[in-house]
Formats: C-alpha cells, sequence, structure tokens
C-alpha cells in the first residue's frame, strides 16, 4: 500500500434517532471508546493524504470529537441530510487537487480493519474504479444488494427499497463502504440524482456510472461481523460482545491466562504481556497495561493503571487513573488506589485507599490505612519512604513524608513528618477506670 496514495471520508452525519439518546449515536462507546474513535483509529493506521468527518449540523459534539482525535482532520457539515452520495460532495473540497483513492467509511461500522481498507484499495490501484466491501447476511433486509456479472464484477448496487423481487433475492449485499478512483469520483458525483424511493442522492449508484462507462468495479467479500452497523441499543450491546470475544481470544492465543473468559471485560487499549494470569470478573478501562509475570485476582477493576512483573492484585480490588503497581508488589482485597505509585515488593494488603501517594520499596500498609489527600480544595501528596510500616487504621493527613524504615503506630493520625527510622504514635493515652463495667451493670439491674 505505500504505492497508494489513500484519502478517507467518514460519514458520521445520521441522526441516530434509534439509539433514544442525548448522545449522538457515533459518540456511544464499545470498550471504552466511541464508535467514531474506532473508525478514526483504523483511519489513523493508514497513513491517509487527506482525511475529512461528514457530520450534521445537529451535532456538532461530533466534529469536536473528531478534532479531539485528529487535529488535521476536515470536519464538513451536511444540512439537511440528503443521502451518501450528497455528503461524499459536501466533502469534495476536501480532496481537491488530491490523486489516487478514495475510501468511504461509516463511523456506526466500528470494526472494519486496516488490512480490510487496504486491500479494497489496492483493487483500485490494480485498476478497479472502485472497489466495495460485501457480505453475505443470514436475512439480507434492507441491505443494497450487490449485482455482479458472469465474471463477478460489481455491475450495479440496488437499494432494498428500490430493488424487483429477482434483485431482493441476491444473497450478497453492500457494505457501505467503499474505495473510489478520485477523478471518477470527481466525475461521478454529479451524475448522481435523487430519483428513487427515498429521495435521495446515493453513493452506491456509482457503481451503475461506472458500469456505463465500462469501468470495472470490484467486490471483497468479508464476514458480517466486521461491516456491522450498530444502529440501536441491541446493536451496540452486540457489538460489545463481539468486540471482547475477539479480545479475549487474541489475549490467550499471545500467552495470557483467563480463567473463565466471559467474565473478563477489556478496553479497547488494554496492554497484557505474555503469562499474565486473570482471574474471573474483572474490569478493564481504558489506560491499562500489565506487565509478565502479574496476577488479577477476581472481581477486580482496573483502570488507567500499569502493573509491574511479578505484581498481584486483588480479589476486589479498585485501580484507578494514575495508579502504578511495582514489581512484585501486593495489592490486596476492598484496597483502592489512585494516582499513586507502589514500589517493589511493596505491600497493601486490605482495606486501605492509598490516593495522591508514593510508596516505597518494601513498605508495608496495614489495615484500614488511609492517606487523606484532599482537604475541600486541593489534593496534596503523601510520601512513603523505602522499607517503612504503617500499622493498621493509620490516617496519613498530607502533605506528609514519612521516611524510609520508620514505624506508625496503628490507630495513629500523622500530620507531620515522621524521619527516617523514627516510630510514630499519635492517638489518644489509654485510661482504664477499675470497676466502672461492674456499676454499669448495677444500674441496668435496678430499673
Amino acid at each position: 500500500m505505500a504505492e497508494v496514495a489513500l484519502s478517507t471520508v467518514i460519514l458520521a452525519a445520521g441522526h441516530g434517532t434509534r439509539m433514544r439518546s442525548r448522545t449522538s449515536k457515533v459518540l456511544h462507546e464499545i470498550a471504552g471508546r466511541s464508535m467514531l474513535g474506532h473508525v478514526m483509529a483504523t483511519v489513523g493506521s493508514l497513513s491517509a493524504e487527506r482525511r475529512a468527518v461528514v457530520i450534521g449540523d445537529h451535532a456538532p459534539e461530533v466534529g469536536a470529537a473528531a478534532l479531539a482525535v485528529d487535529s488535521g482532520v476536515n470536519v464538513v457539515v451536511q444540512a439537511p441530510p440528503r443521502g451518501t452520495g450528497d455528503a461524499v460532495a459536501k466533502a469534495q473540497a476536501a480532496f481537491e487537487g488530491f490523486d489516487g483513492v478514495v475510501v468511504v467509511l461509516y463511523a456506526d461500522t466500528p470494526f472494519v480493519r486496516a488490512s480490510t481498507v487496504r486491500a479494497l484499495a489496492s483493487e483500485v490501484a490494480a485498476g478497479a474504479t472502485l472497489a466495495v466491501l460485501g457480505f453475505t447476511p443470514d436475512e439480507p433486509g434492507a441491505y443494497g444488494r450487490l449485482k455482479r456479472d458472469a465474471n463477478g464484477d460489481l455491475v450495479a448496487i440496488v437499494e432494498a427499497k428500490d430493488a424487483t423481487a429477482e434483485e431482493r433475492a441476491i444473497g450478497l449485499v453492500n457494505s457501505g463502504v467503499m474505495a473510489i478512483e478520485s477523478s471518477f469520483l470527481r466525475r461521478g458525483l454529479p451524475q448522481l440524482t435523487d430519483n428513487n424511493a427515498k429521495g435521495e442522492f446515493y453513493l452506491t449508484d456509482l457503481a451503475a456510472i461506472a458500469a456505463r462507462e465500462g469501468g470495472r468495479c470490484a467486490v471483497i467479500e468479508v464476514a458480517p461481523d466486521e461491516v456491522m452497523g450498530v444502529n440501536a441499543r441491541d446493536e451496540l450491546a452486540k457489538a460489545e460482545k463481539i468486540f471482547q470475544a475477539t479480545r479475549r481470544a487474541e489475549a490467550m492465543a499471545a500467552g495470557v491466562t483467563l480463567i473463565d473468559p466471559d467474565t473478563v471485560y477489556f478496553a479497547h487499549d488494554t496492554s497484557i504481556e505474555a503469562d499474565v494470569t486473570i482471574e474471573p470478573n474483572v474490569y478493564f478501562g481504558a489506560g491499562v497495561s500489565i506487565k509478565s509475570g502479574a496476577r488479577i485476582k477476581a472481581f477486580s477493576h482496573i483502570e488507567g493503571a500499569a502493573i509491574e512483573s511479578g505484581a498481584q492484585i486483588g480479589p476486589f480490588a479498585r485501580l484507578r487513573p494514575g495508579a502504578n503497581v511495582g514489581r512484585d508488589a501486593r495489592i490486596g482485597n476492598f484496597v483502592e488506589m489512585k494516582n499513586a505509585v507502589l514500589g517493589a515488593e511493596a505491600k497493601v494488603s486490605h482495606l486501605s485507599y492509598i490516593g495522591d501517594a508514593t510508596v516505597g520499596a518494601r513498605a508495608n500498609i496495614g489495615a484500614g490505612v488511609i492517606t487523606c489527600n484532599y482537604d475541600g480544595l486541593k489534593k496534596h501528596r503523601t510520601q512513603i519512604g523505602d522499607d517503612a510500616f504503617i500499622g493498621s487504621n493509620a490516617a496519613l493527613v498530607a502533605p506528609v513524608r514519612i521516611g524510609a524504615g520508620a514505624y506508625v503506630g496503628s490507630g495513629s493520625v500523622i500530620t507531620r513528618e515522621v524521619p527516617d527510622g523514627a516510630l510514630a504514635v499519635a492517638r489518644g493515652r489509654q485510661r482504664d477506670i477499675p470497676g466502672w463495667a461492674e456499676k454499669l451493670r448495677g444500674r441496668r439491674d435496678d430499673g
């Protein structure tokens, strides 16, 4: 593909009314990334020379989301919506002077692979006027039918509402994804008409125009899952299921142990090395990386975290963004960690909150320890040195430093620095009152 000049246009102007949401359809997420984001990530891997996204005037947030991913993308507004051909025509200015292959993608079709797009563009580079992705669903329904000649070349794409009974019997249908030779696109778009059942300008009519000119139109058939479109909540759930099944299979093929694969959920960018073990009911949000030899125990929730080799997390642990767990460190049950670094071989075994903190190597954090990081206005940081020992139920009021090798007595509230190697005890002195319990029981007996 290095020799093929490639540009892309993503169609994202639909209203998405079937989603029944205040959020634009293409901004709904699969594995922690919007559908638009998935398609733009594919485009980003293609080194496309020109990139455009067509949005509707009802959803400027879609354009903002596109620019947040790629500041070089051309955002084009289609208003009113008049079909796919009109949408691509609105983006023509973005491709002025471009000579190569223009690929049309859809923001609600998130799983088209970069390798598939390259194969489609290669058909055009090899001489086809345009090339279309087709698939054979169980029920062709409302999909446009792909009419081919005896050689297998495409001669027309017939929308279901305009198809004859014979054409509706065709099982191979149009995904909408299309690669088009740029000079043909420029002369073909003005030839589109809205003389059809919907009164719209269909991009698919370019196939018949190309055939009339004597051009060859190619079809590449792919599996239905790759080109599934998402228009409603049930389809969004199906897309999530497809993503997770694919990602789980990839992880296990790469050497990751999933004890109960169907209960593990990955984000789009989860990075896990070989020889990591993941127990049942683990959820990964975006931004997680896990090094070889780590073990994630059951019922843990992890996002925005880096976990080093040999570390153990959970069960029932929560790692929030900015958590960095060092080599062979331990995070136990009901521990929450946020924006904090846990040094190599350090341990936070149970029932603790470690937020905005740095915990040194081999330090031990007892049960119920809290780093009190927020004063109501600002967050403050706690520094715990190497080999320090923090007793159970201690509260460390940030900003504060606990020195290397220092000890903090259980139940202490620490508000100032503890020097290296020192013992800090900050709690009320115990007072015993002899006979008090017996007197209390006597008062109860007296009624």
